[in-house]
C-alpha cells in the first residue's frame, strides 16, 4: 500500500476474516451516552438566545434614554425593581456562565493530556462557575437600592423619604 492510499477501517484490506473489523480500529469502553450531543446542542441554542439577551441589554442600557451617561447605581436600582429585568439579567447570567463553562470544559478535554490534570481543572472550573452563579443570583434577588443600616437610611438621593 502506498502513502497516498488511505483505507477506511471497513475496507477489504483492513478486515480480519469475513465481517470483523481489524483490532486496531475497535472502540474502547462503553458509550458516553448523549451528553456530548446535548452539550453541543446547548452551545448552539444558548448562543442564539445569548445574542438576543445581550443585544437587548446593550440597547436598553446604551441607546435608549440618555445612553451611557444615565448608567449609575440609580439606573440599576430602577431596572432591578422590575421583575422582568431581574429575570432578563438572571437568564443572561446563567446562560453566559453555563455556555462559557461548557466551552472551557471542551477545551480542557481537548488539551489536558493527563486524567488527573483534566479532573483538577474541571473541579476548579465547576467550583468557580457555581460560586459566580450563586453570588450573581443572590445579588439580583436581594439587591436593595435603599438600605437602612442601624435605623438610618443610607444617602442616595433617589430613595423616597422614610
Amino acid at each position: 500500500m502506498s502513502a497516498t492510499e488511505i483505507q477506511s477501517p471497513r475496507s477489504a484490506a483492513a478486515k480480519v476474516g469475513s465481517d470483523r473489523i481489524a483490532p486496531q480500529y475497535r472502540r474502547n469502553g462503553a458509550s458516553r451516552g448523549n451528553f456530548e450531543m446535548i452539550a453541543w446542542l446547548f452551545m448552539r441554542l444558548s448562543g442564539v438566545v445569548l445574542v438576543v439577551l445581550i443585544f437587548g441589554h446593550l440597547t436598553v442600557n446604551l441607546l435608549v434614554g440618555e445612553g451611557i451617561k444615565a448608567i449609575d447605581f440609580g439606573f440599576v436600582a430602577g431596572k432591578w425593581a422590575d421583575p422582568f429585568w431581574q429575570a432578563w439579567d438572571l437568564a443572561m447570567l446563567w446562560l453566559a456562565m453555563l455556555h462559557g463553562t461548557n466551552g472551557v470544559r471542551t477545551i480542557i478535554n481537548d488539551y489536558a493530556e493527563k486524567d488527573a490534570t483534566r479532573r483538577g481543572l474541571k473541579i476548579v472550573l465547576y467550583a468557580a462557575t457555581t460560586v459566580i452563579i450563586l453570588l450573581g443570583t443572590l445579588v439580583i434577588f436581594t439587591f436593595d437600592p435603599c438600605p437602612v443600616v442601624n435605623g438610618v437610611q443610607l444617602p442616595g438621593g433617589f430613595c423616597p423619604a422614610p
